[in-house]
């Protein structure tokens, strides 16, 4: 038995069962709710009858990762990786300390982007630089690494987009390549 309050036009609680309860709006959508929880945790233990195939003395995780899942929280184990990155960690430090002149306006080390912001040599005061760095895979390799120099003059009192050599993006391409590599070297020692 249910007890309620009373409904429009009546002066006393109204008791109903559990079957006129469920039939009512509030009964269907708790009804619904519990079949989905009830159909939620079914679907969800059904991985955990799964035979154990990884091979012996590695653990499922360990074996999971292997065979090519992510780790939310680092712990790769791997040379060219470091915990909680998602992109080469060396290539990732090397365009940091490369690009460390710039003011950084932004660092994403999951999706593997740096971008600096607005840069202005104090010998040329008319002339500005920003750089967008991207990392593309989690391996040290030359295609692994993108960079994008924008170049602004000031005319009039207003900046203006310029050319950019592009000789320029792969000097900075290389000095980033370098600077991996130094890292990697010193790191194997």
């Amino acid at each position: 038995m249910i007890y309620g309050l009373p409904r429009p036009g009546m002066k006393a609680a109204v008791t109903i069962t559990w079957r006129e309860y469920l039939m009512t709006q509030a009964g269907r959508t708790l009804l619904k709710g519990a079949l989905f929880m009830v159909a939620a945790v079914a679907l969800s233990a059904c991985s955990m009858f799964r035979g154990d195939d990884s091979p012996a003395g590695q653990s499922r995780a360990d074996a999971d990762r292997d065979r090519g899942g992510i780790s939310l929280f680092g712990g790769g184990g791997g040379d060219d990786q470091e915990a909680g990155i998602g992109v080469n960690s060396f290539l990732w430090r090397a365009s940091l300390d490369t690009l460390n002149f710039m003011p950084l306006e932004s660092a994403d080390p999951f999706g593997g982007v740096i971008i600096t912001d607005w840069y202005s040599d104090p010998t040329t005061p008319n002339e500005r630089f920003k750089a967008t760095v991207y990392i593309l895979d989690t391996r040290l390799r030359a295609d692994a690494l993108n960079v994008s120099i924008f170049k602004q003059t000031q005319a009039n009192g207003q900046w203006v987009d310029a050319a950019v050599d592009p000789d320029t993006e792969i000097q900075i391409e290389n000095a980033i390549l370098t600077r991996a590599r130094q890292l990697r070297l010193s790191n194997v020692r």
